[in-house]
């Protein structure tokens, strides 16, 4: 199914001029699936060996299929760390960290980070990849890069040409088409306690909804959102439903919650941009959610090029049963014992709040994945200019659905020393449904009225 979406309507189909980009030629398009991965990566191993060519991933196809699809066996549990990022060992290694990433060393002497050996995991269904490399010559930005023509599905730009591309990959990355998620959203103070909060989310794509008339319905909606809070006591039954439009300078999200102590559906025009995330204890903003997520035509973008970096990636470990949320949320951060990283190749782009616009971060410096075109590491800045907050996002290969997504993603105050780690799920019986099959009046104000009582 082809989406078209732009500022002013289908008339704006008709004026080309609008374009702030130009659709690559057929003959580079080509290079996907060759010398770049289907998704646009480097196919090749880096210079010094540190980073492998990518063979195809892990998939239902190569991998052994673990009895929870939700919550897959580490594939790597024999892997060693090549070495351990820490304050004595620092300047070896900032080349390649993040200004956020270095923050953490700076501000926490027991800080480390156990580097892994690069493991190119991710893989999409190989329906997708026709996809993917049909936008490649097909989709393109138009009226300053707030709306996308012809985009099919998931990625418009393989092969992107500045930074708006770049970003418009992560925000429509694929996320496994329709899941339903149970996690938590845990606030650590700074001494490291915290009371965790139970959500269970829905996300489903208008592509992967039960009826095909259903997706014609809104050919502005990227993705529907449902998110319901079930502890602690205080916030259970509050729910927030989200159908997420794609150029919402033409049409803003459409948002409502229901608020369990009045028993009523309200739109909510706040659930964008800084707006406060609900249950996070002020720690981070609506379009901190997912690393970034929202429209982006608040900033000017810049595209500061690739460079190679030490990344979350391949976080099985977060997975562990036999774990408990106190065994992994420490006091600052997270317990290194579960987490790992890797030497990858990233984007790197940088956002700048424009003139007459307003925005808690006034910047923000995304390292973007180029297997995954994922969000893995964000550096955000303060109004006058200060490095603020630190996110990561601790990837996996969801390798019985062939999708990339988190096992759970940090946001660490830099000042405060409080930080929140989203999605973490070992202490759930229940975890990740995938191809769960939903039709758009489960996502409608009414459907969210009747789960309130």
């Amino acid at each position: 199914m082809k989406k078209i979406i732009s500022s002013a309507g289908i008339l704006a189909l008709t004026l080309i001029a609008t374009s702030v980009s130009a659709k690559v030629s057929p003959e580079k398009a080509a290079e996907l699936g060759k010398s770049l991965t289907p998704l646009g990566a480097e196919m090749g191993a880096n210079a010094a060996g540190t980073i492998p060519a990518w063979t195809g991933g892990l998939t239902a196809k190569n991998t052994t299929k673990n009895s929870d699809i939700g919550r897959p066996a580490n594939p790597y549990s024999s892997d060693k760390p090549l070495f351990e990022i820490t304050n004595a060992n620092l300047e070896q290694y900032k080349a390649n960290l993040s200004a956020g990433q270095l923050a953490m060393f700076a501000k926490y002497a027991d800080y480390k980070m156990p580097v892994y050996p690069t493991r190119r995991s991710s893989a999409y269904p190989d329906d997708i990849y026709p996809l993917i490399k049909k936008n490649a010559t097909d989709a393109e930005l138009l009226d300053g890069g707030n709306g996308i023509a012809n985009l099919d599905t998931t990625i418009p730009f393989p092969i992107p040409g500045n930074a708006l591309e770049v970003v418009w990959n992560h925000i429509t990355r694929y996320r496994g088409g329709a899941a339903i998620r149970t996690a938590s959203v845990i606030p650590a103070l700074a001494n490291g306690d915290f009371v965790p909060v139970k959500i269970t989310d829905t996300l489903v794509w208008p592509e992967f909804l039960k009826s095909g008339r259903d997706a014609k319905k809104d050919d502005n909606v990227l993705f529907y959102y449902l998110q319901r809070i079930t502890a602690p006591a205080r916030l259970t039954g509050t729910a927030l439903l989200v159908h997420e439009t794609i150029d919402q300078v033409k049409e803003a999200r459409r948002a409502w919650v229901y608020n369990s102590g009045q028993r009523r559906v309200r739109r909510a025009p706040n659930v964008a941009y800084d707006g406060p995330g609900a249950g996070t204890d002020g720690l981070r903003t609506s379009d901190n959610y997912d690393m970034y997520n929202g429209s982006p035509d608040r900033y000017d973008w810049k595209l500061v090029g690739k460079k190679e970096m030490y990344i979350p990636y391949n976080a099985y470990k977060l997975f562990d049963t036999n774990a408990k949320y106190t065994d992994i949320v420490k006091a600052g951060h997270m317990n290194s014992d579960f987490l790992r990283y890797e030497l990858h190749r990233v984007w790197e782009v940088e956002g700048t709040v424009k003139d007459g616009q307003r925005h808690i971060y006034t910047k923000r410096t995304m390292f973007i994945d180029e297997d995954t075109w994922g969000a893995s590491v964000i550096d955000h800045y303060d109004g006058r200019g200060n490095l603020w907050k630190l996110a990561e996002a601790h990837n996996i290969q969801f390798y019985d659905v062939d999708t990339p997504w988190m096992a759970a993603e940090a946001l660490h105050d830099l000042d405060s020393g409080r930080y929140l780690v989203t999605g973490l799920a070992n202490e759930e019986p229940k975890f990740l449904q995938w191809g769960v099959k939903m039709s758009r009046r489960n996502f409608s104000s009414s459907a969210l009225r009747r789960m309130g009582r």
